[in-house]
């Protein structure tokens, strides 16, 4: 199975498992995705949901050899669109670039090793941000940030991303699973209804819905040229971080 889903006490853990492909997300990994947090969202039991890519990559986003997800009220990637009702903590390690960091965006914690390493890689291929991206990054680094990571896809390291807000602990490698479920377990230690209550007045205050529709409706347009980034991906262009052609 490329997605899990592990129950730890009052702490979820899905984990994307696909290391030979640097947890990239095909479309069965993000059917799995979606089915994983809405199983989240359902489970009583648990109260603080925690992602994360196995092995040494958190997710390099949407597999460009595959490229085969297809459009979906819930996002591309299977859940980024979706909005669940519990807190949830993305642990990172390694790279977590393009929809790899939408994924780490959708979630409300980000705790990061300190050599991971942030992007919005898809610049290079243009492939356009369409889940979540254009709108959460902003509101999480400031305007004048996330526009300089979107327009130049430039790699931003853990202390960088720690600097700016991207992340809100950084550890040692290897130690971000650990230490996003010790956070997990202090937040579903506090009486959730106000934990929960709380966090829903602020995501109601952003009213993302309505940029959500701007985001795909933009990104749909360029879904050509992401077409032939694709290909110029799998066809060998740009491996391990290189510039494309």
């Amino acid at each position: 199975m490329s997605v899990t889903y592990e129950a730890q006490g009052r702490v979820a853990v899905v984990t994307v498992d696909r290391p030979e492909r640097r947890n990239a997300i095909d479309r069965a990994t993000a059917v799995g995705l979606k089915e994983a947090w809405q199983r989240f969202d359902a489970d009583d039991e648990v109260y603080v949901g925690v992602l994360y890519g196995a092995g040494a990559v958190f997710s390099a986003g949407a597999d460009l050899k595959a490229f085969d997800l297809v459009k979906d009220r819930d996002g591309f990637l299977g859940f980024t669109l979706m909005r669940v009702g519990k807190p949830t903590i993305a642990a990172v390690e390694g790279y977590c670039v393009a929809g790899g960091l939408e994924m780490a965006l959708w979630c409300d914690l980000r705790v990061a090793a300190n050599d991971a390493v942030f992007g919005c890689f898809e610049r290079r291929w243009g492939v356009p941000l369409v889940d979540g991206g254009t709108q959460r990054l902003p509101l999480v680094v400031g305007l004048g940030r996330a526009l300089d990571m979107i327009l130049t896809g430039r790699a931003v390291d853990a202390d960088e991303a720690l600097q700016m807000g991207l992340v809100n602990r950084v550890v040692p490698p290897g130690a971000a699973l650990e230490a996003a479920i010790a956070l997990a377990e202090e937040i579903a230690a506090f009486p959730q209804a106000t934990v929960r209550t709380d966090r829903a007045a602020v995501l109601d205050g952003l009213e993302l819905e309505g940029g959500f529709g701007h985001e795909r409706a933009h990104g749909l347009e360029a879904l050509q040229v992401a077409a032939q980034g694709a290909a110029r991906f799998a066809g060998g262009e740009g491996r391990h971080g290189q510039p494309a052609n």
